[in-house]
């Protein structure tokens, strides 16, 4: 079994593979907080976001998975009225998201696309530290191995079809699914998130730039994306939660705004760095 690792601010993180696929140490991630990661990990587990996240996900990666019984794992675990662990989790509904493994070096494991949301989860900061590492790692062996990895393209999938999932289930009649009215739905949605990480829509980004090649999110840049799937995750559950559009602006375009700022300053800080 393939064994890497990674260091994130004097962390050391541990990447296996299963079935070809990346599976990062969440318990590893949980260390740099001063209590047991097993705590840490039950609290993620007990968010509602989380388990949103985890239920469309395992829904669009699982054929498989519980629907059932995640709802009745929800449940519990936000009203804590059972105990959660990832090791319950995957027994009570069959994910393969998470993989709990027992003994000296084991410990809990998450597809890539989870570990990222649960260092966001911990730190947006981290999380920024955490793909800079991951990119470099994934760069390294493409380049060995004559493929190609893009960052760019996998920020832009890791929460689209979470946020596909919860605007056809919460906000498109099921009679508009798979029609072109359908397409519009999710085009307003597109430009929800539009106006709230770039401060415009597709459309006017569009006529205030003729000359360019591609669209908005081409233009974007790596931590703009960042920031982007994040509002995916947020939207989704905003969504899921009821909340109306304009009620959805305000809060993403607050997160957004935060987000940038956090990712800005991180990266003013690793330019000090190189030049000191």
């Amino acid at each position: 079994m393939l064994k890497q690792k990674i260091t994130v601010l004097g962390l050391e993180i541990v990447i296996e593979q299963f079935d070809n696929e990346d599976y990062i140490s969440l318990t590893d991630i949980a260390k740099q907080t001063e209590r047991k990661p097993a705590d840490t990990i039950a609290d993620w587990l007990r968010n509602s976001a989380t388990l949103l996240f985890l239920q469309t996900w395992e829904f669009l990666h699982n054929e498989n998975f519980k629907v059932g019984q995640m709802q009745d794992f929800r449940l519990g675990a936000v009203d804590n009225r059972k105990a959660v662990s990832p090791q319950r989790y995957v027994e009570e509904t069959g994910a393969i998201g998470l993989i709990s493994k027992s003994g000296r070096y084991g410990g809990t494991f998450a597809h890539s696309d989870i570990a990222t949301n649960f260092c966001n989860w911990l730190s947006p900061e981290f999380q920024v530290y955490f793909i800079k590492e991951f990119k470099r790692l994934k760069e390294d062996e493409a380049e060995r191995l004559g493929l190609t990895w893009n960052l760019r393209r996998e920020l832009a999938k890791a929460n689209y079809p979470i946020h596909t999932e919860a605007v056809r289930t919460n906000l498109v009649p099921m009679m508009d699914w798979n029609t072109r009215r359908e397409g519009l739905h999710f085009a307003n949605e597109a430009d929800l998130l539009n106006l709230a990480v770039f401060g415009t829509t597709a459309k006017q980004w569009r006529e205030a730039n003729p000359d360019a090649k591609g669209n908005i999110r081409d233009a974007a840049t790596e931590q703009e994306l960042q920031v982007l799937s994040n509002m995916e995750s947020a939207n989704a559950l905003l969504i899921d939660n009821g909340f109306n559009k304009e009620e959805r602006f305000s809060i993403l375009s607050k997160r957004a705004a935060r987000e940038l700022e956090i990712l800005a300053e991180v990266k003013a800080t690793q330019a000090l760095k190189k030049l000191k």
